[in-house]
Protein backbone atom coordinates (compact mmCIF):
# COMPACT_ATOMS: atom_id res chain seq x y z
CA UNK A 1 0.00 0.00 0.00
CA UNK A 2 2.75 2.49 1.07
CA UNK A 3 4.87 1.85 -2.13
CA UNK A 4 1.32 2.04 -4.70
CA UNK A 5 1.13 5.48 -2.56
CA UNK A 6 4.73 6.49 -3.00
CA UNK A 7 4.39 5.61 -6.73
CA UNK A 8 1.31 7.63 -7.09
CA UNK A 9 3.46 10.95 -5.32
CA UNK A 10 5.68 10.71 -7.74
CA UNK A 11 3.61 10.26 -10.64
CA UNK A 12 1.98 13.32 -9.25
CA UNK A 13 4.77 15.59 -9.21
CA UNK A 14 6.46 13.99 -12.04
CA UNK A 15 2.89 15.81 -14.13
CA UNK A 16 3.42 18.67 -12.24
CA UNK A 17 7.05 19.16 -13.19
CA UNK A 18 6.11 18.33 -16.55
CA UNK A 19 3.18 21.22 -16.64
CA UNK A 20 5.58 23.45 -15.16
CA UNK A 21 7.76 22.45 -18.14
CA UNK A 22 5.60 23.42 -20.45
CA UNK A 23 4.43 26.08 -19.01
CA UNK A 24 7.83 27.73 -18.81
CA UNK A 25 8.84 26.71 -22.56
CA UNK A 26 5.29 28.15 -23.59
CA UNK A 27 6.06 31.26 -21.24
CA UNK A 28 9.64 31.50 -22.56
CA UNK A 29 8.81 31.17 -26.29
CA UNK A 30 6.10 33.57 -25.83
CA UNK A 31 8.40 36.23 -23.78
CA UNK A 32 11.34 35.41 -26.71
CA UNK A 33 8.84 35.78 -29.38
CA UNK A 34 7.46 39.09 -27.95
CA UNK A 35 11.29 40.30 -27.52
CA UNK A 36 11.99 39.23 -31.01
CA UNK A 37 8.34 41.13 -32.34
CA UNK A 38 9.66 44.19 -30.41
CA UNK A 39 12.38 44.05 -32.64
CA UNK A 40 10.86 44.37 -36.04
CA UNK A 41 10.24 47.18 -37.80
CA UNK A 42 6.10 46.67 -37.99
CA UNK A 43 6.35 47.42 -33.99
CA UNK A 44 8.83 50.28 -34.25
CA UNK A 45 6.63 52.08 -36.44
CA UNK A 46 3.68 51.40 -34.49
CA UNK A 47 5.75 52.31 -31.53
CA UNK A 48 6.50 55.63 -33.47
CA UNK A 49 2.55 56.15 -34.28
CA UNK A 50 1.61 54.56 -36.88
CA UNK A 51 -1.31 52.17 -37.22
CA UNK A 52 -0.76 48.45 -37.42
CA UNK A 53 -1.77 48.48 -41.12
CA UNK A 54 -0.12 51.46 -41.69
CA UNK A 55 3.09 49.99 -40.38
CA UNK A 56 2.75 46.73 -42.62
CA UNK A 57 1.97 48.71 -45.49
CA UNK A 58 5.30 50.78 -45.11
CA UNK A 59 7.38 47.49 -44.28
CA UNK A 60 5.55 45.37 -47.38
CA UNK A 61 6.68 48.66 -49.45
CA UNK A 62 9.90 49.54 -48.39
CA UNK A 63 11.68 46.18 -47.56
CA UNK A 64 14.94 47.95 -46.98
CA UNK A 65 16.49 48.41 -43.62
CA UNK A 66 18.25 51.53 -44.46
CA UNK A 67 14.77 53.28 -45.56
CA UNK A 68 12.81 52.11 -42.44
CA UNK A 69 15.15 53.39 -40.14
CA UNK A 70 15.37 56.57 -42.09
CA UNK A 71 11.36 56.42 -41.41
CA UNK A 72 11.54 56.41 -37.79
CA UNK A 73 13.94 59.60 -37.16
CA UNK A 74 11.65 61.80 -39.05
CA UNK A 75 8.19 62.30 -37.29
CA UNK A 76 5.29 60.20 -38.20
CA UNK A 77 3.58 61.50 -41.67
CA UNK A 78 1.00 59.62 -43.02
CA UNK A 79 1.60 61.51 -45.98
CA UNK A 80 4.06 59.49 -47.01
CA UNK A 81 1.28 56.21 -47.18
CA UNK A 82 -0.62 58.15 -50.24
CA UNK A 83 2.51 59.06 -51.85
CA UNK A 84 3.88 55.20 -51.93
CA UNK A 85 0.52 54.44 -53.45
CA UNK A 86 2.13 56.70 -57.01
CA UNK A 87 3.27 54.90 -59.47
CA UNK A 88 6.47 56.89 -60.08
CA UNK A 89 7.54 57.29 -56.56
CA UNK A 90 11.17 57.31 -55.57
CA UNK A 91 11.97 57.44 -51.81
CA UNK A 92 15.22 59.90 -52.47
CA UNK A 93 12.80 62.21 -53.23
CA UNK A 94 10.54 62.15 -50.47
CA UNK A 95 11.60 65.06 -48.25
CA UNK A 96 11.09 67.26 -51.86
CA UNK A 97 7.42 65.77 -51.92
CA UNK A 98 6.83 66.48 -48.44
CA UNK A 99 8.14 70.24 -49.27
CA UNK A 100 6.29 70.79 -52.08
CA UNK A 101 2.98 69.48 -50.81
CA UNK A 102 3.18 71.63 -48.16
CA UNK A 103 3.85 74.75 -50.32
CA UNK A 104 1.14 73.75 -52.97
CA UNK A 105 -1.47 71.19 -51.62
CA UNK A 106 -3.53 72.33 -54.17
CA UNK A 107 -1.53 69.76 -56.20
CA UNK A 108 -2.86 66.34 -56.87
CA UNK A 109 -0.04 63.58 -55.02
CA UNK A 110 0.70 62.65 -58.85
CA UNK A 111 1.22 65.83 -60.07
CA UNK A 112 3.71 66.41 -56.68
CA UNK A 113 5.43 62.93 -57.94
CA UNK A 114 5.98 64.72 -61.32
CA UNK A 115 6.58 67.92 -60.96
CA UNK A 116 9.35 66.46 -57.79
CA UNK A 117 11.03 64.01 -59.98
CA UNK A 118 11.61 65.82 -63.17
CA UNK A 119 13.07 68.66 -60.57
CA UNK A 120 10.54 71.19 -61.61
CA UNK A 121 9.97 72.66 -58.05
CA UNK A 122 13.41 74.24 -58.43
CA UNK A 123 13.23 77.04 -60.78
CA UNK A 124 14.20 76.80 -64.21
CA UNK A 125 18.11 77.33 -64.71
CA UNK A 126 18.72 77.43 -61.28
CA UNK A 127 19.62 74.16 -60.39
CA UNK A 128 22.10 72.87 -63.31
CA UNK A 129 23.02 68.87 -63.46
CA UNK A 130 25.76 68.24 -65.72
CA UNK A 131 23.87 65.25 -68.36
CA UNK A 132 25.41 62.20 -68.68
CA UNK A 133 26.79 61.88 -72.40
CA UNK A 134 27.07 58.08 -71.58
CA UNK A 135 23.70 57.66 -71.79
CA UNK A 136 23.64 58.20 -75.78
CA UNK A 137 20.61 58.46 -77.19
CA UNK A 138 18.78 58.68 -74.11
CA UNK A 139 20.92 61.63 -72.41
CA UNK A 140 18.31 64.23 -70.95
CA UNK A 141 18.60 68.10 -72.16
CA UNK A 142 16.22 70.65 -70.57
CA UNK A 143 16.29 73.57 -68.29
CA UNK A 144 17.95 71.93 -65.98
CA UNK A 145 20.47 69.16 -67.39
CA UNK A 146 23.50 70.90 -69.05
CA UNK A 147 24.98 69.93 -72.28
CA UNK A 148 29.47 71.16 -72.30
CA UNK A 149 29.52 74.09 -74.96
CA UNK A 150 32.22 71.74 -77.10
CA UNK A 151 29.50 68.96 -77.23
CA UNK A 152 28.82 67.70 -80.73
CA UNK A 153 27.79 64.25 -81.31
CA UNK A 154 30.17 62.15 -83.31
CA UNK A 155 27.80 60.47 -85.87
CA UNK A 156 26.00 63.22 -87.14
CA UNK A 157 24.69 63.12 -90.63
CA UNK A 158 23.17 65.24 -93.42
CA UNK A 159 19.38 64.36 -94.08
CA UNK A 160 18.61 64.34 -97.74
CA UNK A 161 17.13 67.08 -99.14
CA UNK A 162 14.16 64.37 -100.40
CA UNK A 163 13.14 64.73 -96.68
CA UNK A 164 14.53 68.35 -95.32
CA UNK A 165 15.35 71.63 -96.23
CA UNK A 166 19.50 72.14 -96.37
CA UNK A 167 21.90 72.12 -94.12
CA UNK A 168 20.10 69.91 -91.57
CA UNK A 169 21.71 67.12 -89.59
CA UNK A 170 21.29 64.51 -86.95
CA UNK A 171 23.00 61.68 -85.78
CA UNK A 172 22.79 58.61 -88.17
CA UNK A 173 20.91 56.18 -86.00
CA UNK A 174 17.98 58.78 -85.92
CA UNK A 175 18.51 59.53 -89.47
CA UNK A 176 17.84 56.16 -90.44
CA UNK A 177 15.00 55.90 -87.83
CA UNK A 178 13.50 59.36 -89.65
CA UNK A 179 13.39 57.91 -92.92
CA UNK A 180 11.66 54.71 -92.18
CA UNK A 181 9.33 57.27 -90.13
CA UNK A 182 8.59 59.46 -93.36
CA UNK A 183 8.08 56.53 -95.80
CA UNK A 184 5.34 55.43 -93.22
CA UNK A 185 3.86 58.85 -93.20
CA UNK A 186 3.99 59.49 -97.16
CA UNK A 187 2.39 55.49 -97.72
CA UNK A 188 -0.31 56.95 -95.41
CA UNK A 189 -0.79 60.28 -97.28
CA UNK A 190 1.51 62.70 -95.50
CA UNK A 191 4.87 64.27 -96.81
CA UNK A 192 6.65 65.63 -93.62
CA UNK A 193 9.86 68.03 -94.07
CA UNK A 194 12.64 68.79 -91.51
CA UNK A 195 13.28 72.52 -90.96
CA UNK A 196 15.50 72.89 -88.10
CA UNK A 197 17.66 69.77 -86.58
CA UNK A 198 21.13 70.05 -84.89
CA UNK A 199 22.72 73.41 -83.73
CA UNK A 200 25.80 73.59 -82.01
CA UNK A 201 26.00 75.31 -78.91
CA UNK A 202 27.11 78.90 -80.77
CA UNK A 203 23.45 78.36 -82.87
CA UNK A 204 21.58 78.18 -79.79
CA UNK A 205 22.85 81.33 -78.55
CA UNK A 206 22.02 82.86 -81.74
CA UNK A 207 18.70 81.59 -81.91
CA UNK A 208 17.98 82.21 -77.60
CA UNK A 209 18.99 85.76 -78.00
CA UNK A 210 17.30 87.07 -81.60
CA UNK A 211 14.23 85.84 -80.03
CA UNK A 212 15.01 87.43 -76.14
CA UNK A 213 16.03 90.73 -78.49
CA UNK A 214 12.80 91.13 -80.15
CA UNK A 215 10.13 89.28 -77.37
CA UNK A 216 12.49 89.74 -73.79
CA UNK A 217 13.43 86.96 -71.85
CA UNK A 218 10.30 85.25 -70.52
CA UNK A 219 9.25 84.90 -73.80
CA UNK A 220 12.40 83.43 -74.82
CA UNK A 221 12.20 81.22 -72.40
CA UNK A 222 9.04 79.53 -73.11
CA UNK A 223 10.20 78.72 -76.62
CA UNK A 224 13.49 78.38 -77.04
CA UNK A 225 16.21 76.79 -74.74
CA UNK A 226 19.20 78.92 -73.69
CA UNK A 227 22.69 77.67 -74.65
CA UNK A 228 23.55 74.11 -73.65
CA UNK A 229 19.92 73.39 -72.91
CA UNK A 230 18.85 72.71 -75.61
CA UNK A 231 18.17 69.12 -76.98
CA UNK A 232 18.97 70.23 -81.32
CA UNK A 233 22.29 70.66 -80.02
CA UNK A 234 22.07 66.60 -79.22
CA UNK A 235 21.76 66.06 -82.79
CA UNK A 236 18.35 63.82 -81.50
CA UNK A 237 15.92 66.43 -82.08
CA UNK A 238 14.07 67.58 -85.35
CA UNK A 239 11.57 70.01 -85.97
CA UNK A 240 9.06 68.78 -88.88
CA UNK A 241 6.25 69.78 -90.20
CA UNK A 242 3.92 68.60 -93.36
CA UNK A 243 5.08 70.37 -96.86
CA UNK A 244 2.64 72.63 -97.48
CA UNK A 245 1.95 73.53 -93.42
CA UNK A 246 5.06 74.69 -91.82
CA UNK A 247 3.10 77.21 -89.45
CA UNK A 248 3.71 76.54 -86.48
CA UNK A 249 -0.21 77.76 -85.34
CA UNK A 250 -2.26 75.24 -87.73
CA UNK A 251 0.39 72.21 -87.71
CA UNK A 252 -0.66 71.00 -84.69
CA UNK A 253 -4.71 70.56 -85.94
CA UNK A 254 -3.28 68.86 -89.12
CA UNK A 255 -3.89 65.14 -89.93
CA UNK A 256 -0.23 64.78 -90.32
CA UNK A 257 0.30 65.62 -86.84
CA UNK A 258 -2.70 63.51 -85.62
CA UNK A 259 -0.63 60.86 -87.59
CA UNK A 260 2.73 61.57 -85.67
CA UNK A 261 0.94 61.51 -82.32
CA UNK A 262 -0.39 57.78 -82.95
CA UNK A 263 2.49 56.30 -84.94
CA UNK A 264 5.94 57.88 -84.62
CA UNK A 265 6.82 55.95 -81.36
CA UNK A 266 7.01 52.89 -84.02
CA UNK A 267 9.91 54.69 -84.92
CA UNK A 268 11.51 55.59 -82.03
CA UNK A 269 10.73 59.34 -81.92
CA UNK A 270 8.51 60.70 -79.25
CA UNK A 271 6.42 64.36 -78.79
CA UNK A 272 8.93 66.01 -76.72
CA UNK A 273 6.57 69.10 -75.06
CA UNK A 274 3.21 67.64 -75.23
CA UNK A 275 0.13 70.06 -74.85
CA UNK A 276 -0.91 70.31 -71.00
CA UNK A 277 2.68 69.25 -69.94
CA UNK A 278 4.03 72.50 -69.80
CA UNK A 279 4.56 72.32 -65.91
CA UNK A 280 7.20 69.39 -66.57
CA UNK A 281 8.47 70.13 -69.75
CA UNK A 282 9.37 73.93 -69.17
CA UNK A 283 8.11 74.41 -72.56
CA UNK A 284 5.09 75.66 -74.35
CA UNK A 285 3.46 73.49 -76.58
CA UNK A 286 5.13 72.56 -79.71
CA UNK A 287 3.66 69.70 -82.34
CA UNK A 288 6.35 69.83 -84.45
CA UNK A 289 9.33 68.63 -81.86
CA UNK A 290 10.07 65.17 -82.18
CA UNK A 291 12.68 63.41 -80.30
CA UNK A 292 14.37 60.24 -81.04
CA UNK A 293 14.73 57.82 -78.11
CA UNK A 294 14.96 54.40 -79.68
CA UNK A 295 11.52 52.05 -80.38
CA UNK A 296 11.25 50.54 -76.77
CA UNK A 297 11.36 53.60 -75.03
CA UNK A 298 9.43 55.56 -77.22
CA UNK A 299 6.71 52.93 -76.55
CA UNK A 300 6.92 52.94 -72.77
CA UNK A 301 6.63 56.75 -73.05
CA UNK A 302 3.71 56.86 -75.12
CA UNK A 303 1.77 54.06 -73.40
CA UNK A 304 2.24 55.34 -70.57
CA UNK A 305 1.54 59.06 -71.47
CA UNK A 306 4.40 60.22 -69.75
CA UNK A 307 6.64 63.22 -71.04
CA UNK A 308 10.59 62.10 -71.43
CA UNK A 309 11.73 64.13 -68.34
CA UNK A 310 9.20 61.98 -66.39
CA UNK A 311 10.52 58.57 -67.76
CA UNK A 312 14.46 59.84 -67.33
CA UNK A 313 13.67 60.52 -63.88
CA UNK A 314 12.12 57.35 -62.95
CA UNK A 315 13.51 54.58 -65.29
CA UNK A 316 17.03 56.02 -65.91
CA UNK A 317 18.24 57.99 -62.98
CA UNK A 318 16.28 56.24 -60.48
CA UNK A 319 17.84 53.29 -61.36
CA UNK A 320 21.15 54.72 -61.34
Amino acid sequence: MGKLKLKKDIAVKGIIVFIILVVGIILGLNFYNDYKYKQTFEYKLIEHGYTLEEAKNLVNFYKKDEILNALLIREKNSYILELIKEKYYIHNNLDRYITYHEKKPEFSNTDVIAIVNVYADYKHYEHDIETDIEKGILLNVNKYYTLPEDFTPIDISDISLRYSYSGNKITKEANDAYVSMWNAANRAGFTLIVNSSFRDFASQDRVYNNIKASSGMKEADKVAARPGHSEHQTGLAIDVFEVGNQSTETFKDSPAYTWLKENAHLYGFIERYPENKEYLTGYSFEAWHWRYVGEDVAKIIHDENITYDEYYAYYIENQS
